[in-house]
């Protein structure tokens, strides 16, 4: 079993757009959800990805993934997964040491930038790049799972202006 302990953020500017070192576009949808978890299938350009994440509002969740063929995960995007396929482009941005993952969505989702930080602990401290916005990490409506039950765009004005 493998422990995910994650950040969210949304983004108070653009500035980060100049510090990108690498982009991918990703492909997810969802096979199951139910209250303790999430069955995810994911293309990453060319590399397919089969994930379960446990429905914890904590930083900390359980996640079981394994690497499966790229077309296999095409099929299962186009024939098992339900709601809008999440799609994304995916930027790297390195700021003080640490990896940050800058998910701009598409589609259903478009005008959410979200920045995520993977840590080794919960307590584990980071520095806050100055395009850091407010955090969302236990904002259950930001999970991905989420904004392919009820996306972006279908949200209240004053949400989606939210920093």
């Amino acid at each position: 079993m493998g422990i995910e302990i994650e950040r969210k953020f949304r983004l108070a500017n653009d500035a980060w757009r100049e510090q990108v070192s690498q982009k991918t576009l990703l492909r997810q949808g969802y096979i199951a959800n139910t209250p303790r978890a999430s069955v995810r299938v994911r293309l990453a350009g060319n590399i397919g990805w089969l994930s379960v994440k446990a429905m914890t509002r904590a930083l900390s969740r359980a996640e079981y993934e394994v690497v499966i063929p790229a077309m296999e995960a095409n099929e299962m995007l186009d024939r098992l997964c339900e709601g809008p396929l999440i799609e994304k482009w995916r930027h790297i941005v390195v700021y003080q040491g640490s990896e940050w993952e800058i998910d701009e969505f598409l589609g259903a989702n478009a005008g959410l930038v979200i920045a995520e930080l993977e840590l080794e602990a919960e307590d584990t401290v980071f520095a806050r790049p100055p395009w850091l916005g407010v955090e969302v990490t236990q904002d259950e409506r930001y999970y991905n799972f989420r904004l392919s039950q009820k996306p972006f765009r279908h949200w209240p004005e004053n949400l989606q202006a939210a920093r």
